[in-house]
């Protein structure tokens, strides 16, 4: 007989093997180590408290003879280091009875709707699944040459097409969601059949990085097709058809009717004309909060100081930081979507509005270290409770960028930002105070960005008496950039609120608040500005229709949105049986 214990807080340290892990677990377990008849790593975290002296912290599972186990346990009896494991297995429910005449068409290639397309089709339901943009080889073609031309494709870019806004990301696969039922767990390891490194089942913040995420999406809509399943790009859903209250199909590009009573919509946040027609449609929906700002760059070794004690990261990889505060008028001002050597990226959607996002490629290799820095904002922001009115506040703020950067993505320094924003508090700043970097131009611009000029591309317009060739910040950006008062962005409440949130994380993190940090603008779609309503079946008041993911407002990143498709995979299962639909 074989017993399988949990050890938590097994530390070792930065540069160790698998056998030093191991010996460290048996010496917790105060057993030999021969005794171990196998040990799984559950997680792994960085433990910097006595820096620059690092740690890793693992929990594992090992198994024991079972009498050995029984040992163990009396002998350990009290340590919360030490207790029998406790795996949640996955389990897909059992198909339900009720019959299907059409298989289920689902809405949006953005991870909750291609996991729910991906069990579906594992259990037999070839699904139909629909995205308006292209496949990500096509989509990845469209949206480089956005950022070379500055020519936008409004159906292929950072927002539409397969694997959805978080395929040009950092392709973070940490969430917040409970996961009682193992769901968390089977997307990771979904994952992973499908491409992924195997750390990222148990690293403390797994990520995948856009470039591999990239390979997955692709691997599983091949899997989808083999598994029967049809998927179609470049096919919007345009119109919803409704019968007494239900689902009775959809029209594609305007045009073709396709049948269906079971439509899951997973169209990802920055779906508005679909929101739109759902709206016309009598679909219930609510405005809800989020949050706006603007993204800040560093030095990646700033922050590899700040978070290792040292400014090279070494086999730890770049450092990540998490940084949260409210201002004394209440506002919540967080960091978003932090990408260690990491790109801001022009993630425009829409001619005339800018949007920009973070992204890093699984390496994290690049100089700056770059996050959004965002403010929530409320219906009462909004100026009506409207259920499409955040996403009227949302194109607002990204008319305003486009202006600003005259398509480009508008960059400024924190400092001169800061500034204009005191001034039209009615607060006075001065040289003293801020710290003001004096300049004499570009006299002195190294290489690199003298060769940004003469392409005519990023940097090429810098601004008067900027101190660039001074700082150890430049822009690192996909898309061309240009210097522009960013100030004039985001309403004046959500810049103090800024402005105060910056000199609590300069408290934190020491220079986080520095003067020659670069801001982008303008970070809109961090989350779905409403919420399209449904109950405990996961179906709207519509029947047959299934609210699913982040656009929905029910997921907040990769990882919670994948887990949300495949909680509408196993609601649709557990009323119908594969065998009933008619292809």
């Amino acid at each position: 007989m074989v017993g399988m214990l949990r050890v938590n807080q097994v530390k070792v340290k930065e540069e160790h093997t698998r056998q030093d892990l191991c010996k460290k677990t048996a010496d917790m377990l105060r057993i030999p180590v021969q005794e171990l008849r196998s040990l799984s790593i559950v997680r792994q975290s960085v433990d910097a408290r006595k820096k620059p002296e690092i740690f890793y912290s693992y929990t594992v599972d090992v198994e024991l003879p079972e009498t050995v186990e029984d040992k163990v346990l009396r002998k350990n009896k009290g340590r919360f280091q030490i207790s029998k494991a406790d795996t949640v297995k996955y389990r897909f429910p059992e198909a339900g009875e009720n019959r299907m005449e059409h298989p289920p068409v689902i809405v949006g290639m953005g991870p909750a709707g291609l996991f729910c397309a991906y069990y579906l089709a594992l259990h037999g339901y070839k699904p139909v699944l629909l995205d308006r943009g292209k496949c990500v080889e096509e989509r990845q073609r469209d949206v480089e040459s956005f950022w070379e031309t500055g020519v936008l494709n409004p159906a292929s870019n950072v927002q539409f097409g397969e694997g959805g806004a978080g395929a040009f990301s950092d392709g973070k696969l940490n969430t917040l969601v409970k996961d009682k039922d193992g769901r968390n767990r089977e997307v990771l390891e979904t994952f992973v059949k499908l491409g992924a490194k195997e750390s990222i089942c148990y690293e403390a913040k797994p990520h995948i990085g856009t470039d591999v995420l990239c390979s997955v999406v692709r691997n599983m809509r091949q899997e989808i097709l083999a598994l029967g399943g049809q998927v179609r790009f470049e096919s919007q859903l345009t119109e919803l058809h409704i019968l007494d209250g239900r689902v009775a199909g959809a029209v594609v590009n305007g045009e073709e009717f396709l049948p269906c009573s079971e439509l899951v919509l997973a169209v990802g946040h920055s779906a508005r004309d679909t929101f739109q027609m759902l709206y016309e449609k009598k679909v219930p929906m609510d405005a809800k909060a989020f949050a706006v700002g603007l993204r800040v760059e560093h030095p990646q070794s700033m922050m590899n100081k700040a978070q290792y004690g040292r400014e090279e990261a070494g086999v730890l990889g770049a450092a990540s930081y998490k940084v949260t505060a409210k201002t004394s008028k209440g506002r919540g001002v967080y960091s978003f979507c932090m990408c260690p050597g990491g790109y801001v990226v022009n993630a425009s959607s829409e001619p005339g509005r800018t949007a920009v996002n973070g992204m890093s490629y699984s390496g994290r290799g690049g100089r700056n270290a770059n996050s959004a820095i965002i403010v929530s904002v409320t219906p009462e922001d909004f100026g009506s409770n409207h259920p499409l009115a955040g996403v009227e506040f949302q194109k607002r703020l990204e008319e305003r960028a486009y202006e600003l950067g005259k398509g480009r993505i508008p960059v400024q320094r924190y400092g001169t930002f800061k500034r204009a924003v005191e001034e039209l508090a009615g607060r006075e700043t001065s040289t003293a105070e801020t710290g003001k970097i004096e300049s004499d131009g570009l006299k002195e611009a190294d290489p690199e960005i003298a060769k940004e000029q003469s392409a005519g591309r990023k940097g090429a317009d810098y601004p008067e008496g900027d101190s660039m060739p001074h700082s150890e910040i430049r822009p690192q950006c996909k898309g061309s950039f240009h210097w522009a008062d960013v100030s004039k962005i985001l309403p004046q409440e959500c810049n103090e609120a800024f402005v105060e949130g910056m000199a609590v994380f300069g408290r934190q993190i020491r220079g986080f608040d520095r003067e020659d940090a670069l801001l982008s603008g303008v970070e809109s779609r961090t989350s779905s500005p409403l919420r399209i309503l449904r109950d405990e079946s996961l179906q709207s008041e519509i029947r047959g229709l299934y609210p699913c993911g982040e656009g929905a407002g029910y997921a907040g990143g990769i990882t919670s949105a994948a887990m949300d498709g495949l909680r509408v995979a196993e609601a649709i299962a557990k009323r119908f049986a594969p065998e009933t639909i008619q292809s």
